[in-house]
């Protein structure tokens, strides 16, 4: 699938470009070429106060579901594909949804709400989201239109221009608004609805997709002497897999001080982003998790690996640390949820013994 095969590139949130069609290797020549160095991309909300105004003022209005369910079973997990529309902005909200099988009859769920990486679309991370559910967990995994695989369709010399549209502060704030919209859509839907939990909801994003979950439950940006304010009060934690600062901003503390729910961060000692004229370490991502005050948090650093490891790429990293980091943060993800949930906070912490042969840094504890 597109999702899966990446490269960095530097956008609001860096995360990768696919070359798996002719097309697309002629543009990786042309990022690599360095033709591309200075190209000055548009990072957070900086001519967006009028969308972030409007999304924040009025409520999203529910449409019906313009295309059929798609429903497929396994032996564990039920998979839905549903398209949305959001009439009030004019804009497709695709998703999948993850179920356990069987759950119409259970006790409501709880619920992880899931944000792409750039150039990414509802297919990708499948190994968390049918995972999740084979735990017992429903997991709605969100498409950004504005940022999803299409970009890597059409003319290969408008290609940095739709990155830079990608990356523009709209597309940031529009995000955002596809997860409360879909949030609205799932909970309002008669019987996926009834299937979930209102009070246990999480949200949970990969690089681009770490920066959205971010803004979702706090992060706040002042642009023009008035302050952006996105969250969403439903959201009662997130996990943060790879996740860039904001670009741009120069007081990361202020940005995410206002974060107060528990928070997961994944991340590893390789996880690099490299494109001509920009570089970002994994030190960004620890700088994140320390930047957050107030709360409790987790820190899981795995040794080597790469940006894209945390994709459903299986190679990007080293084929063997692939799958054994994808084993490992599944499993402290749902360690994470049951602490959260009345669980216990057993499984956290004996979740580094039982990797301690790929984890560099294991923290949790307060804020």
């Amino acid at each position: 699938m597109v999702d899966n095969q990446e490269m960095n590139f530097r956008v609001f949130s860096a995360s990768t470009v696919p070359l798996a069609r002719p097309g697309l290797r002629s543009a990786g020549r042309l990022l690599r070429s360095g033709l591309v160095t200075g190209t000055a991309l548009v990072f957070l909300f900086a001519a967006s106060t009028h969308l972030a105004a409007q999304e924040v003022a009025e409520p999203v209005r529910l449409v019906p579901v313009v295309a059929a369910i798609q429903e497929t079973r396994a032996a564990e997990v039920t998979t839905l594909d549903v398209d949305w529309f959001d009439s009030a902005r004019q804009r497709a909200v695709p998703v999948r949804v993850y179920l356990p099988t069987g759950s119409e009859r259970s006790q409501p769920l709880p619920l992880v709400v899931f944000s792409h990486g750039i150039g990414g679309s509802r297919m990708g991370y499948s190994y968390l989201g049918a995972y999740w559910a084979s735990q017992g967990y429903a997991s709605l995994h969100l498409q950004h239109v504005g940022s999803d695989r299409s970009l890597w369709t059409g003319n290969v010399f408008s290609l940095v221009g739709r990155l830079q549209d990608a990356a523009g502060e709209q597309e940031a704030v529009a995000r955002v608004a596809d997860l409360r919209f879909a949030l609205d859509q799932l909970l309002a839907d008669p019987e996926l609805g009834a299937r979930i939990d209102p009070a246990r909801i999480v949200a949970a994003g990969h690089s681009y997709g770490a920066n959205t979950v971010m803004l979702a439950v706090g992060a706040r940006v002042e642009r023009h002497g008035r302050v952006l304010e996105l969250a969403d009060p439903r959201l009662s934690a997130a996990i943060l897999l790879s996740a860039p600062p904001f670009y741009g901003e120069a007081d990361l503390a202020k940005i995410v001080a206002d974060i107060k729910v528990p928070t997961l961060h994944v991340t590893s000692t390789e996880d690099i982003i490299r494109v001509p004229g920009y570089y970002s370490g994994a030190e960004d991502r620890i700088a994140v998790y320390e930047a957050m005050s107030g709360a409790r948090k987790v820190l899981a650093v795995f040794e080597g690996g790469s940006h894209s490891m945390f994709t459903d790429r299986a190679g990007a990293g080293g084929f063997t640390l692939n799958a054994q980091v994808k084993a490992a943060t599944r499993e402290l993800s749902v360690a994470f949820f049951k602490s959260l949930f009345g669980g216990g906070d057993s499984a956290l912490r004996d979740w580094p013994a039982q990797h301690n042969g790929i984890v560099a840094r294991f923290i949790s504890g307060g804020g």
